[in-house]
Parts: C-alpha cells; sequence; structure tokens
C-alpha cells in the first residue's frame, strides 16, 4: 500500500524542509520498530503487558518501559482522580482514562514539565499526540524552526490565539529566518511577559521592539524592569533605578546637570562641558569631537556670533554658555543692553572695565548706553547711574554728579557715601582737591581689594619705563597707604555699588549636553540557552495536541511507512 504525500495542513503539501523532517520521522520510526522486534524476552515486560500497553497507543516492550518511567514522574503531580488513573496504569493496567489524566496534570505543571513530558512521548513513539501535533514536536526536535503552526501563508504561522498562545512558534521562526526585525507587533503581548532579557534584547537590538510597546511594563523583576527602561527610554530612570543598574553614566550626567561632585573623569564629554562652563575656550574643537551633529551646529553657532555680539535667544538663554561668550567676545564699540540680560551684563562689565583701564572716552559712551536703559532693575540702574556720576567727577562737574547720585531710587549706603564725597569735594577749591579717580580702580581693582599691594608691583614692573603711569601708579599707591593708616577711605568714590551684579552666572551649559545614550546591552546576543527556552516554550504549546485517546495505528502507519 502506497502512502499518501505528507500534508501541512488540510489538502496543503508539505515544504521541503517539512518533507525532509517527515522522512528523518519515518526513519527513527522504522528503527524504533526493529529495536522493539529484536528485543529479548528478559526486558521484564511480557506479551500480556505489551498488548494491554498497545491499547493506549504505546508499542513494544521498551515503549513500556518508557511509559512506566514517564507516569512514575507525573503521579507526584497527580491528585484525586488523575491518581488513581495514573496509579492503574503504573500497574500495568492503563484504560481509556489514562489519556485525559496526563493531560489534567499537564494542564497544572509548569511549561518545563510540559515541554519534557511531551518530548517523552515524542521519543516513545507513543500515539499521544494529533498528527498536526506530531508533525510540530518533530520539525521542533530535529530543529527546523521555520514549521508553520498551520497551513497558513503567513510566514510566522500564526492564524490564531490558540494556535500559537504564547508567540512561540512565531518566534522560533523569525529567529530561523533571521527576520527577528520583522516580528508581527501584534504578537509581541504574547511573547513579552515570558520570553529571557537576552531574547528581548535580540528583538530590541533588532528594531522589533521599541519604547512605544513598552516591554518593562510585562516584566514583574524590578530589575528588568528598570533594565529595559533604561535601553528604550533612558531619560525616565530613576536615581534608585540607576544606582541599581550601577550605570555610571547616567550617574555622571546627572551630577553634572545638578553641579555637584563627584568630578567627571579627565577628557569626558562632562569635564569638557565643565571647562566651556568656566570659559575655557581651547577645548571647544575638542568638544566638537564629543557632541552629535546638532549640537556641534550649535555651538558653531555661537563662536559665530562673538564677531557680531550677536545670537540667537536660545544660545543666550543659557546661561551656561555665557562664561565662554564672555572670553571670546571683544566688543570693539559700546554695546547696547537693551537686547538681551546677556547683553546688560557685558555692558555693565565693559564700562567697568574701561573706567579701570583709564579710557574714559570709550567708558563714557558705553555708560551713555546703560544711563538710556530706564527700563533696567532698580540695581542695574544704581550702577549704571552710579558710573555716570563717577566719570562726571573725573571731569570735576561736580553738581551734576550730585544729581545723578540723588536720582538713584532705594537705600544705597555706598551711593549715599559717595554723594557726601562729592558735597565734601565741592567745598573745597579745585587747585586743593586731591586726585578725583579711585586709587583701586586706578590699579584695576574693585575698591578696598586686599590684594592691591601685590597688583601694584606686577603693574610698576610692566610700565618700568612709563614715565606716566609709573606716577599714576605711585600716586595711588600713597593715596591707599594713607587711607589705610588713617582707617579713612571716605575720600574714595565707590564703584561698583554691588559687585555680585557684575559676576558671570556659575551655571553648566546645559543645551550643549548631549542626549543620554541608552543602557549597552548586557546580555548575549542570540544566546543558545535562551532560544532553548524558547524551543522549550513552543513544544509545551502543543499541549492541546495532547489527545484523550490514542491514536490509531493504522492510521500512523499509512503516516510513516516507506
Amino acid at each position: 500500500m502506497t502512502s499518501p504525500p505528507p500534508t501541512g495542513g488540510p489538502g496543503q503539501p508539505v515544504s521541503g524542509a517539512r518533507a525532509e523532517a517527515v522522512a528523518r520521522e519515518r526513519e527513527r520510526l522504522r528503527a524504533l520498530r526493529e529495536r522493539r522486534e529484536a528485543q529479548s524476552p528478559d526486558a521484564g515486560v511480557d506479551g500480556f503487558t505489551v498488548r494491554r500497553w498497545r491499547k493506549v497507543g504505546v508499542f513494544g516492550a521498551q515503549a513500556v518501559l518508557q511509559a512506566l518511567a514517564l507516569l512514575q514522574q507525573l503521579a507526584t503531580l497527580a491528585q484525586d482522580a488523575t491518581h488513581d488513573a495514573l496509579a492503574d496504569a503504573l500497574r500495568n493496567e492503563p484504560d481509556d482514562r489514562l489519556l485525559p489524566a496526563v493531560r489534567t496534570v499537564l494542564e497544572r505543571a509548569d511549561p518545563a514539565t510540559i515541554a519534557a513530558t511531551l518530548t517523552a512521548v515524542h521519543a516513545g513513539g507513543f500515539l499521544w499526540l494529533s498528527e498536526v501535533g506530531e508533525q510540530r514536536l518533530t520539525a521542533l526536535a530535529e530543529g527546523d524552526d521555520t514549521l508553520s503552526v498551520s497551513g497558513s501563508e503567513d510566514p510566522y504561522g500564526v492564524v490564531s490565539g490558540s494556535e500559537d498562545p504564547y508567540g512561540a512558534f512565531a518566534l522560533l521562526s523569525a529567529f530561523a529566518t533571521d527576520g527577528t526585525a520583522a516580528f508581527p507587533p501584534r504578537m509581541l503581548p504574547r511573547v513579552l511577559p515570558w520570553i529571557p532579557l537576552s531574547v528581548l534584547d535580540d528583538l530590541i537590538d533588532a528594531g522589533g521592539v521599541g519604547p512605544e510597546h513598552q516591554p518593562w511594563q510585562y516584566r514583574a523583576e524590578e530589575t528588568e524592569h528598570a533594565y529595559l527602561i533604561a535601553r528604550l527610554v533612558p531619560e525616565q530612570v530613576t536615581t534608585e533605578q540607576a544606582a541599581a543598574l550601577e550605570w555610571p553614566a547616567l550617574q555622571r550626567r546627572r551630577t553634572f546637570l545638578a553641579g555637584g561632585e563627584p568630578v567627571p573623569p579627565v577628557g569626558d564629554v562632562y569635564d569638557l562641558l565643565e571647562r566651556v562652563a568656566d570659559g575655557d575656550a581651547s577645548v571647544v574643537k575638542e568638544l566638537e569631537g564629543m557632541l552629535p551633529r546638532d549640537l556641534v551646529l550649535r555651538l558653531r553657532r555661537l563662536l559665530d556670533g562673538v564677531g557680531v555680539g550677536n545670537w540667537d535667544r536660545d544660545l543666550w538663554e543659557d546661561r551656561g554658555l555665557w562664561r565662554l561668550i564672555f572670553s571670546l567676545w571683544e566688543p570693539k564699540a559700546a554695546v547696547n543692553p537693551s537686547r538681551s540680560p546677556l547683553h546688560a551684563l557685558m555692558a555693565l562689565r565693559q564700562a567697568y572695565d574701561l573706567l579701570c583701564l583709564n579710557d574714559l572716552t570709550r567708558a563714557s559712551s558705553q555708560i551713555d548706553k546703560l544711563v538710556s536703559f530706564e527700563t533696567a532693575a532698580p540695581a542695574y540702574r544704581a550702577e549704571a547711574l552710579n558710573f555716570h556720576a563717577y566719570t562726571l567727577l573725573l571731569r570735576e562737574e561736580l553738581n551734576a554728579a550730585a544729581v545723578v547720585l540723588k536720582g538713584i531710587n532705594g537705600s544705597h549706603e555706598l551711593a549715599e557715601s559717595n554723594l557726601r564725597m562729592i558735597e565734601q569735594r565741592r567745598a573745597v577749591p579745585r587747585n586743593d582737591r586731591p586726585a578725583a579717580s579711585n586709587p583701586y580702580l586706578d590699579l584695576g581693582l574693585p575698591h578696598g581689594a586686599p590684594s592691591w599691594e601685590s597688583r601694584y608691583r606686577d603693574l610698576r614692573r610692566e610700565h618700568v619705563h612709563d614715565v606716566d603711569m609709573s606716577a599714576r601708579l605711585n600716586s595711588a599707591m600713597k593715596r591707599i597707604r594713607d587711607a589705610e593708616r588713617d582707617e579713612d577711605w571716605s575720600g574714595f568714590f565707590v564703584l561698583p555699588l554691588d559687585l555680585d551684579l557684575f559676576e558671570l552666572p556659575d551655571e553648566v551649559p546645559v543645551t550643549l549636553v548631549p542626549p543620554l545614550a541608552p543602557l549597552t546591552r548586557r546580555t548575549t546576543p542570540r544566546s543558545p540557552d535562551s532560544l532553548a527556552l524558547v524551543r522549550q516554550r513552543a513544544v509545551a504549546d502543543l499541549l492541546p495536541h495532547l489527545l484523550n485517546a490514542p491514536r490509531r495505528p493504522d492510521r500512523n502507519a499509512r503516516m510513516h511507512r516507506q
């Protein structure tokens, strides 16, 4: 009798790969029959027992021994009537209760136990599985992971949830055909709760799983939950999760953004950003090599603006960039303080620096811009008017200087002190008045700076051949010493009123901080052990193909006879 061609579904011919698998199975069963026929009588199983077991789909003395060993293991998991059915079978009295009892035990068992049992059923040649289930188990045993779950033309063989309830067949097929990235998204809710973490990493690397799928929501273990968030949405990782993951890159980044310690390793991107925040322009080129393209372009826009003293709002709003800008920008003309907060600070500092350099012409031009900035904050406005009064003092326009100082709103002790100094000076004949300038400013220092002596000596060495400058420096030195001796500085016009107003922001350049790179994978790609667990789940998913009564032997013969 000639066997009909094997089918992969109702009325469908099998593929070449499946035909080879079926042929191998035929050969296995033929060899199994030969071993049974050659079995010696001393195997411990008599012919009468063999005939009893044949009624429940177990053929041959060796197969009976395998069945007894299998049922002995399942009996430890059985309950109530199920246990009775297995106990009778273990006494070599199997009946039609056996297969339902085995099925009941397995329905309560874990996937590993189910897979081991079905594999043993297959290895023993028991006729306990449907023909479709037998074909799939044969393919899985042979490593043919491309076997379709049904006769469907779907490359992953997915027809319904009952055919592939955990998505294991589809996942194996995707790996076998190197189609991991094309794994059907609709199958993800089935596989995400149970697949090994390394397999999930494979899907992430292939692009089959992304942030939109939120795989961390399917994992009960907190460490896996945090790991997957770090791999896909690292910005959502909490401080506690970062510590648990021992992820120094994230911890260093957050420490940098918070402006705290510890100091990053020298030469990494955060070290270079820290130096940029301090105004070190020498590291700009090196920093460009560590930034993504969009941030490199941003940094270059900042550099391009230095020549004209103009930047887009998004640049000057990042106060962490101000020190770098100030270190590069050398205004060639008076700065308009109304353009931005950055320009306002530069204008104030520029006026002060020019006064310290005794460049009264440029200083007056800059101070005029400051005075015209009438919408400035009160503290800023007070500094501008105080500067203006100082230039008037230097020109001996004392009445005008007094009027300007009286225009300062609010209570400013130093401004009032300056006004008293002006009033006292007005009472002294012009030819009897001492030098009008503040001697500390003549040395390029804030009023009352304790380091004035070392500054004086440095300037004297620098201008040793400049007679006029030497005379000015000596005059400043003598006036400061006299004031310290008498402990009376009332004859000095004090500026600035509030030195803190001139300080540059001590912030980090947040808009140059590159996005946090996802956590690097920590599992083994295409791990054989993990794929073995997937295959185990696929075998366990064949439990619905376990019959309540064994298949007819003649049907099996038609399937496997050569």
